[in-house]
C-alpha cells in the first residue's frame, strides 16, 4: 500500500474515532489485549528473526534487550494495553462553562488531535504503547518503525489492526509502514495534507533528522542525559541506592542516569561507597581530573561523556564547588529530560526545583520514575523534552486538543 493511500484511509477514519463511543474503543482495545496474548507465538517467531539479525550486526547486548520479547513480556505488554482501557476517556470533556454578559455560553471540549504520525526505533512494545494511546484518544495512527525490528512490527501491528476489523473500526484507524527507507520516512515527515502531528522515538540522529526535516508538526521525545547532583549534606546509603538504580535498573532507556555531580566537600567516604557499588555493577567511570583522583577505576572524561547519552554501563562524573555549579553544568549539557538532587538541605532542594529547567525535576528519588506508567497514565507515548503542548511523559490527555464550543440564542455582534 502507498504511503499516499496510508494517508487517506487514517485521514477518513479519524472522522470515524472523533464520535466512537468511549465503550466501542475500550471493547477495541480489549479485543487487542487477547489476540496479542493469543498470537504470541507468531510474533515469538518474527521477533526471533529480528534478534538474530541483531546479534549478526553486532548490536549491543543492552540494544538487543529493548528489542528482545518473551512470553512474559507479551503478557505485560497485554496487561497496559487493559490498564489504558481502564484509563478516563479525555475526548468530549468540556471544561469550564462560562457565561458572558452578552448570553453567549463559550466552553472548551476536548478532541483529539487527528492523525498521529509515530516515527520510532528498537522497541516493539512502542508499537503497542503507541496505537492503543492513539486509540483510546481517538486519534488514527501511522507507524513507522525502524529496520532492527520490522518483522516484530508488522506481525504486532497486524494482530491489532485484526482486533480493530472485529471491534467495527474502519481500515486507517491504525497504519504501519513496512517500507524502512528513508526516502519514505522524509515522505511521511511532510505529509501536512493527511498527517497533523509527527512523534520521534528514538536517538539523537533520529530526532534530529525528524526535527530538521518535518513539516508537519513535531513533539519532541526521548533524549535524556539526565543527571544526580549530590549535596555535601545527605544520606550517602539512600544517594547510592537512588544512583545505582537510575543507572543500572535499565541502562538502555531514557530516564536512565548519565551524569553524576557531586560536591567537593562531602565526606572522602562517599566516594569510597561509591565507586565500590558503581564497580560491584560493573558500571566503568569517566571523569575530570579530581574525579580520577578520587576514583581509582576512573577513566579521563572527554567533553562529549558529558554531552551525550551512554545508553550503557558507562557514567561520567564530575566534582563541583557547590549547587550553584550544578545548575550551571546541567543548563549546559542537560537535554531538559530527568534531574534529581540528593540532599538533605531544604533550601538547596527547593533551589534546584526551581532554578533547573528540564521536564521532570526530583528531590531524593531516582530519574527511572519518569515514566507514563509511573505517573500514573496508564502508558505513555514519550517524554517530551520541549515546551510546547506538552512535556514529560505524554498519556492521553497530551494526545488531545481542544475546540470553543458557544452556545447562543440569535447573538449578532455589532
Amino acid at each position: 500500500m502507498s504511503l499516499e493511500i496510508m494517508g487517506k484511509n487514517a485521514k477518513n477514519a479519524s472522522r470515524f474515532l472523533r464520535n466512537v463511543s468511549t465503550d466501542l474503543k475500550n471493547n477495541a482495545l480489549k479485543l487487542i489485549a487477547e489476540e496479542l496474548v493469543k498470537n504470541s507465538d507468531l510474533i515469538l517467531e518474527k521477533n526471533k528473526i529480528d534478534v538474530e539479525n541483531a546479534v549478526k550486526n553486532g548490536t549491543s547486548v543492552s540494544m538487543i534487550d529493548r528489542l528482545t520479547l518473551d512470553k512474559d513480556r507479551i503478557i505485560k505488554i497485554a496487561e497496559g494495553v487493559k490498564k489504558v482501557m481502564d484509563l478516563p476517556d479525555p475526548i468530549g470533556k468540556v471544561d469550564g462553562m462560562v457565561k458572558r454578559e452578552n448570553g453567549l455560553v463559550i466552553g472548551k471540549k476536548r478532541v483529539p488531535l487527528g492523525v498521529i504520525g509515530i516515527i520510532y526505533e528498537s522497541r516493539p512494545n512502542v508499537t503497542v504503547d503507541t496505537a492503543v494511546l492513539c486509540i483510546k484518544s481517538s486519534n488514527a495512527v501511522i507507524l513507522r518503525g525502524g529496520s532492527d525490528a520490522i518483522n516484530s512490527n508488522v506481525a504486532i501491528a497486524n494482530v491489532m489492526k485484526n482486533a480493530l476489523k472485529k471491534a467495527g473500526f474502519p481500515k486507517g484507524t491504525l497504519e504501519i509502514i513496512e517500507d524502512t527507507s528513508r526516502e519514505v520516512a522524509k515522505k511521511l515527515m511532510t505529509m501536512n495534507e493527511y498527517v497533523d502531528v509527527l512523534i520521534p522515538r528514538g536517538g539523537a540522529s533520529l530526532i534530529k533528522t525528524v526535527v530538521n526535516t518535518a513539516t508537519v508538526p513535531v513533539i519532541e521525545t526521548g533524549l535524556g542525559n539526565c543527571h544526580a547532583y549530590v549535596d555535601e549534606t545527605c544520606d550517602f546509603d539512600m544517594a547510592i541506592d537512588i544512583i545505582i538504580n537510575a543507572k543500572t535498573s535499565r541502562p538502555s532507556v531514557c530516564n536512565a542516569l548519565e551524569t553524576v555531580l557531586i560536591n567537593k566537600n562531602i565526606d572522602e567516604l562517599f566516594y569510597q561507597k561509591l565507586e565500590k557499588a558503581l564497580t560491584d555493577k560493573k558500571v566503568e567511570i569517566r571523569g575530570c581530573d579530581l574525579t580520577c583522583k578520587k576514583f581509582k577505576t576512573a577513566t579521563k572524561a572527554t567533553e562529549d561523556d558529558y554531552k551525550y547519552e551512554f545508553l550503557d554501563k558507562i557514567i561520567a562524573v564530575k566534582i563541583v564547588d557547590d549547587i550553584d555549579c550544578a545548575i550551571n553544568h546541567i543548563e549546559k549539557y542537560s537535554t531538559h529530560h530527568s534531574e534529581v538532587i540528593i540532599t538533605d538541605n531544604y533550601n538547596n532542594a527547593t533551589k534546584f526545583l526551581n532554578e533547573v529547567d528540564s521536564a521532570a525535576v526530583y528531590v531524593n528519588a531516582s530519574t527511572r520514575f519518569t515514566d507514563g506508567y509511573e505517573f500514573g497514565f496508564g502508558a505513555e507515548i514519550g517524554i517530551s523534552t520541549q515546551k510546547m503542548h506538552a512535556r514529560g511523559p505524554m498519556g492521553l490527555d497530551e494526545l488531545t486538543s481542544y475546540k470553543y464550543i458557544i452556545y447562543g440564542d440569535g447573538q449578532i455582534r455589532v
